[in-house]
């Protein structure tokens, strides 16, 4: 207790839809922080990339266990 944890880091994204075919969107998600776009084919492949972010970024924040 007490101990101040380092700045937070954020999982930005742009996101781009670029088609909708078969009920599913597909386009571009570009990470702001790292400047990477990878494309994506639908919404659940875009939620995979996004969580596959969010828990890199959670990763990157989480405070060293004490000893």
């Amino acid at each position: 207790m007490g101990k101040t944890m380092g700045k937070m880091q954020t999982a930005r994204f742009v996101v781009q839809i670029k088609f909708q075919r078969h009920s599913s969107w597909q386009g571009t998600i570009t990470w702001l922080n790292t400047k990477k776009t990878q494309e994506f084919r639908s919404e659940v492949e875009l939620i995979h990339l996004m969580d596959e972010a969010i828990q890199t970024c959670q990763l990157q924040t989480s405070p060293e266990p004490e000893d």
